[in-house]
């Protein structure tokens, strides 16, 4: 049993979009893109004097029809800032899958918009994300996992930002982010110990497809769950490199049915082709195999 009773079961998390709310063309592909999750940003891509245009273009949005599969997540402004209030509003109104957080440095900035959602009544699937994306979030990250494994806090998934760490820090841009490494490993090892989902930061030159599919190559060996996306070009290279391969959930489904076998029952360690397989091992495989059970389960439906 997760030691985390609320740790939401295996979502697919590989291509989560980045849409800027104030572009409607962009809104409208929506529907017919392939990426696991979206997100509404009313943040940095909106200019301050465009905020309210985009909220009336998400509202539009919310008020079709849902693309089925997708999850849908609203980015807010800071509550600090003049436009927070009205974007916790919105959200409030039409109750996305997430809202997503900018610069969370402490637990109160959580905390904060988690007492709001709870005192408007909002569901609790009405999950919380967290931009992780300054100096004092990487330094906070333990404490900040910590606090969204108690009770009514709704904190779901950190989506790590290096544009504004890079700014902030002072280092450079390198391929395979070199100085960044660090910090990027603090994030997924506080994701692992407290039961939450960690997406990687977005790559900036969409163009580069090759560049791409070696960050999404590493970000996947570091542990992320996916990657944030800027351009639906980088959709199909983020659902390949996070998503479960086929020997991998081959070899899942073999660990499963070795555990079903009556000769398994009560055992805590088996050996399958000559390798010790641990229970720990199963609950990964189950993991694996849902996974790739939605994925299958999209391609159907679409």
């Amino acid at each position: 049993m997760s030691r985390f009773p609320h740790t939401r079961s295996a979502r697919l998390r590989r291509s989560v979009l980045s849409v800027p709310a104030i572009n409607r063309r962009a809104l409208e592909k929506i529907h017919d893109l392939d990426c696991d999750a979206v997100i509404f940003d009313l943040e940095d891509s909106v200019a301050s004097e465009r905020k309210e245009e985009a909220r009336d273009n998400v509202r539009a949005f919310f008020a079709g029809p849902k693309p089925p599969g997708k999850e849908l997540i609203i980015r807010i402004n800071g509550l600090d800032s003049m436009f927070g209030k009205a974007d916790l509003d919105l959200v409030l109104a039409l109750r996305p899958d997430a809202v997503l957080l900018p610069k969370v440095d402490e637990p109160q900035d959580i905390m904060t918009v988690g007492d709001r959602l709870a005192d408007a009544d909002a569901p609790e699937e009405l999950r919380i994300w967290a931009m992780i994306e300054t100096p004092r979030g990487i330094l906070n990250v333990a404490a900040l996992a910590e606090f969204g494994r108690t009770g009514g806090s709704r904190l779901d998934c950190f989506v790590v930002g290096l544009n504004d760490l890079r700014k902030e820090t002072g280092v450079p841009a390198l391929p395979g982010r070199t100085y960044l490494v660090p910090w990027l490993m603090q994030v997924v090892l506080a994701v692992r110990a407290y039961g939450l989902d960690a997406i990687d930061s977005v790559f900036n030159d969409f163009r580069d497809l090759s560049a791409f599919a070696d960050e999404c190559a590493q970000g996947r060996a570091m542990g992320f769950g996916g990657k944030m996306l800027i351009h639906p070009a980088q959709i199909d290279a983020a659902n390949r490199h996070f998503g479960p391969n086929e020997a991998a959930v081959a070899q899942a489904r073999k660990i499963i049915a070795a555990f079903a076998e009556p000769a398994a029952a009560g055992l805590n360690v088996i050996d399958l082709d000559g390798q010790m397989v641990e229970r720990l091992h199963l609950v990964e495989a189950e993991g694996l195999v849902h996974k790739a059970d939605l994925i299958a389960d999209r391609k159907t439906s679409s």
